[in-house]
Parts: C-alpha cells; sequence; structure tokens
C-alpha cells in the first residue's frame, strides 16, 4: 500500500462509520429529535443533539448564510488537510491527517443535509460530563488532532536532528 492511501483509507473508514452511525441512532434507534436519549451504559447515553456550530459550540450558525459560511470553512480546511496529505511521508502523521479528514467529511456531509450537525454520543460520570455531546467525526478529529501535536511536540525527525559538532564543523 501506497504511504499516502494510509490516510485516505482512513479518511473514508472515518466518513463511513460515522454516516452509518448517525443513520443508525436517528434512523432505526428513533434517537431523532431533541430530549430523546437511551442510556446504554451508567456512563454513556446516546443523546440526540444538533449542533449549529463547531468544536465548544462556538461560531453558531444561526441563519442559512452562516451554515454556508461553516461549510464553506470546515471545506477549506478539509481541502488543506487534503494538500497536507499529498505533500507528507511519516506515516504517523498520514493517519492523524486521515482521520481529521474523515471527521471533517463526516460534518460536512451533515451540515449540508441537515444544516446542523448529528451529535449523540454522552459520556458522563453522575452528573459530570467531561465532554460535550459529540459524535464520531469529532472523535475522530481530536484523535487526529492529538496524534498530530504529539508527533510534533516530542518526536524528532532524524533528517532535521543534527548533532551540534557536526552542524558546526
Amino acid at each position: 500500500m501506497r504511504t499516502r492511501s494510509i490516510a485516505v483509507v482512513l479518511a473514508l473508514a472515518v466518513l463511513i462509520v460515522d454516516q452509518l452511525v448517525k443513520y443508525l441512532v436517528t434512523g432505526p434507534m428513533g434517537i431523532d429529535y431533541p430530549g430523546a436519549e437511551r442510556e446504554l451504559l451508567p456512563i454513556f447515553t446516546l443523546r440526540f443533539v444538533q449542533n449549529f456550530g463547531v468544536s465548544l459550540g462556538l461560531l453558531q450558525a444561526g441563519s442559512a448564510t452562516a451554515r454556508w459560511a461553516l461549510v464553506g470553512m470546515t471545506a477549506v480546511i478539509a481541502l488543506g488537510v487534503a494538500f497536507w496529505i499529498r505533500r507528507e511521508t511519516n506515516r504517523t502523521e498520514l493517519a492523524g491527517l486521515g482521520l481529521v479528514l474523515g471527521g471533517a467529511l463526516g460534518n460536512i456531509v451533515d451540515r449540508v443535509r441537515f444544516g446542523y450537525v448529528v451529535d449523540y454520543a454522552d459520556l458522563h460520570f453522575g452528573s459530570f460530563s467531561p465532554f460535550l455531546v459529540f459524535n464520531i467525526a469529532d472523535a475522530a478529529i481530536t484523535v487526529g488532532v492529538l496524534i498530530l501535536l504529539a508527533r510534533a511536540l516530542f518526536t524528532r525527525d532524524a533528517k532535521t536532528d543534527v548533532p551540534v559538532e557536526k552542524a558546526n564543523a
């Protein structure tokens, strides 16, 4: 498999699984209206949320213009990630980029279809919820960004890691 194929396969897998789970939750399971919920575990509830904004509820799209602006903004980010994938050769970074791209595409599909992103996963410990209600696309974006940050902060590229003695020679 070509190295860049890792990112493409991951992006497609995230997109397909994200849309499939959203369909199952809002279709056959009937969790498709505000207030609908089903407890699966004492710490995990499926809860329907219409997310009109982006991360942490920022940039709420209260109009059709704002909705399409968010679609455009997310599409620009997805295009930037796609160009980064074309230039990247590191498998770990390609995996992170594939997760980010797949998640972005999953949320774009929702916003185009419904005008909002379907969120449903509510992890909680009693009344304490460490996260907002999220979906697979959101989780993929988060994990992808964490992979990219960890790679940038905690690893060294062998090509640029030249000993000081050789650099001064």
